[in-house]
């Protein structure tokens, strides 16, 4: 048995499937009724325990690595209302119980999602604890929020993949690997590098032969965190702006592109967490829907009037994309490679390779 507790002390009893450990990070719900795997393995849930709202859990099991978002499981915890342990689907590899344990993730199953989810869409999302066993006196609270956990998510290595005439440097925040394939399936070259490096660095004259790099664009990843605690990556932003390189933001990359440009964000109450966020662009009134996982938004008052909204959430109305009136930057706050969820948007990196 085990038990998840929140910061304002709620308890609620659920029954351990996954490692016999305990954890706490951030509690966060997810309303998608499949892709669990894919979620599971989003780097921006580092430091996140996640309620999954859809009641069945685990009945197509794990597949091999190819579908995952990356190369482990970034949740600090799971919490389900049932767990099925007998899979059945072509392919999967082993149940999300033996997975859970071989990387050493907690998770209960048992507990009441749907009363869960209603507390944290009327309170917010809190921070919380698993707690297995009698493990509560050596478990700290842990808020991902309050450092930047970028370099626990981020490649320490520059890496190049696909091939192209065009090459596009990647910005990893914690990028989903769904975004590298979206780009490389376009027949461009992508280059990724680590979350503080600064890409033009490879615009130096000093650099020649194997080491320089030319390159035509720049994208942001998605990643976890707030995204003001990404100091230096918003610092190489801006010069990449004030250059006018073309560039992309994806999810935090949206809010990082909106803090190098002078902007704000704001965390949300609940956030955007699954596979069915409508949202509008509004500048034809195009209504797609959208794969999302986010905490924070951009706060559309605070950029300045070279600044325009691209797209908004028709839920709650706030911003889910923003580009520049005359240069080619542009940002959206959800998912155009899905993975999981539905592709409405994958049109937006052709809109985007179409700057370069």
């Amino acid at each position: 048995m085990g038990k998840l507790i929140l910061s304002d002390g709620t308890t609620m009893v659920g029954e351990s499937f996954g490692a016999t450990l305990s954890t706490s990070g951030e509690v966060v719900f997810n309303t998608g009724m499949v892709g669990y795997p894919e979620s599971f393995t989003d780097p921006s849930y580092f430091g996140q325990i996640l309620v999954l709202t859809y009641p069945l859990v685990g009945n197509y099991g794990v597949p091999k690595k190819d579908f995952w978002e990356s190369k482990k499981i970034q949740v600090k915890g799971l919490i389900v209302q049932n767990y099925i342990n007998n899979p059945s689907h072509f392919e999967s590899e082993k149940t999300l119980g033996q997975w859970l344990k071989e990387e050493g993730i907690p998770a209960l199953q048992g507990v009441d999602t749907r009363k869960l989810t209603i507390k944290l869409r009327e309170h917010g999302v809190m921070l919380g604890r698993i707690v297995i066993s009698h493990q509560l006196s050596a478990i700290r609270q842990y808020d991902p929020n309050s450092e930047n956990v970028l370099p626990m998510v981020s490649t320490e290595k520059i890496e190049v993949y696909g091939r192209g005439n065009k090459n596009i440097v990647l910005i990893d925040c914690g990028v989903k690997e769904n975004i590298l394939r979206s780009l490389v399936k376009r027949k461009v070259r992508v280059t990724r590098v680590p979350w503080n490096f600064n890409p033009l660095k490879f615009m130096d004259s000093r650099i020649r032969g194997n080491d320089r790099v030319d390159f035509d664009g720049v994208v942001v990843s998605n990643g976890p965190g707030d995204p003001k605690q990404a100091g230096e990556t918003i610092k190489n932003v801006k010069e990449v702006l004030r250059k006018g390189i073309p560039i992309f933001g994806i999810c935090l990359g949206s809010q990082i592109l909106a803090l190098a440009a002078g902007g704000d964000t704001y965390k949300l109450k609940f956030g955007h967490r699954g596979q069915n966020q409508p949202v509008q662009d509004v500048t034809n009134k195009k209504a797609i829907i959208t794969s999302q996982n986010h905490g924070f938004a951009v706060d559309m008052k605070s950029m300045s009037s070279e600044w325009v909204e691209w797209f908004v959430n028709l839920n709650d109305g706030t911003n889910e994309g923003i580009r520049h009136k005359s240069k080619p930057f542009l940002a959206v706050q959800f998912h155009p490679e899905a993975s999981p969820g539905p592709v409405d948007a994958g049109y937006l990196f052709d809109e985007f390779l179409d700057y370069l």
